[in-house]
């Protein structure tokens, strides 16, 4: 069974810019090199010249022949050095929502979301791009709802969520008032969940109690606070750095939804700009430009 299905190479086609027989703007040379040095593969072995000898037959016969991991690899190197290229050069993005399409691309080709099999040992289907959509609807029509019965709506459709991506929610999430408490596992780690939905912005008294919990658990345990109408500048300062949490605004999760981003790479990408520079919160749009 190849790596990448006919349907999705297309998108890997439109990406890395393959129509008549091209990879982005590599030469045979610069091709090689690239794939020497990043990859340590030869890209020139006849064995990846089943279907033609131009860069992108090679480099579409390579993706499937290898192994998964490798081709995973492959893809995010090459992603890396079109973002750099594009970059330097001002050059404006040519495939809508790009990098939330290589990354659904790339969770589906590792089996997620949903990685555990279904009876016959048949992975799970890929998630849906209708099923991101009412979410997205869903998480726009909680405004409406009566506070109580917002409270209990939005822990539906977090669990929901997290689900929907392979994070294994612990449910039922408990509720007071508004507030919602679970938790869900992210590379192996587990993580704690609090999330608010109210007028106020969050401070630092409330970012404060939320790791006082985390410290009264294991160390290993960390924490997600979501909050809907977002974190004061002030409350952010005071908290400081160096902590075991990180932080959602609504925003956050709408624009992880209206760009088709995968939940989990968006946390994922969160908890390495945390480990990173200390800092709790920094918005989607910032990790993964505008």
């Amino acid at each position: 069974m190849p790596n990448i299905r006919t349907l999705d190479m297309q998108l890997v086609d439109q990406l890395f810019e393959m129509n008549g027989g091209y990879v982005l703007d590599f030469s045979d040379r610069t091709m090689a090199i690239f794939f020497a040095e990043e990859l340590n593969v030869d890209i020139d072995d006849p064995a990846y010249q089943d279907n033609g000898t131009s860069k992108a037959k090679r480099l579409r016969c390579y993706l499937n022949k290898v192994d998964l991991a490798t081709a995973v690899k492959t893809l995010q190197a090459l992603w890396e050095y079109r973002e750099a290229r594009r970059k330097d050069r001002g050059r404006e993005e040519w495939v809508s929502n790009a990098e939330g399409r290589l990354l659904a691309l790339l969770n589906k080709m590792q089996g997620k979301p949903g990685q555990e099999a279904t009876q016959g040992g048949q992975p799970k289907p890929a998630f849906e791009r209708p099923k991101i959509l009412a979410l997205t609807q869903r998480l726009i029509d909680l405004s409406d709802l009566e506070p109580q019965l917002r409270g209990y709506a939005f822990e539906a459709w977090l669990t929901d969520a997290f689900n929907a991506f392979g994070l294994a929610a612990r449910e039922p999430f408990r509720i007071r008032g508004e507030q919602i408490d679970g938790s869900f596992q992210l590379h192996g780690e587990t993580y704690l969940v609090e999330a608010k939905w109210h007028a106020a912005q969050i401070g630092a008294a409330d970012l404060h109690a939320f790791h006082g919990k985390l410290e009264q658990k294991a160390v290993w345990a960390r924490g997600l606070f979501i909050s809907n109408s977002g974190f004061t500048p002030d409350g952010l300062v005071a908290f400081g750095r160096g902590k075991r949490v990180i932080c959602m605004d609504g925003l956050d999760l709408f624009e992880t939804l209206n760009r088709e981003l995968p939940l989990d790479q968006v946390l994922a990408r969160k908890v390495r700009r945390a480990a990173e520079t200390g800092q709790p919160f920094e918005r989607v749009r910032d990790l993964f430009g505008t």
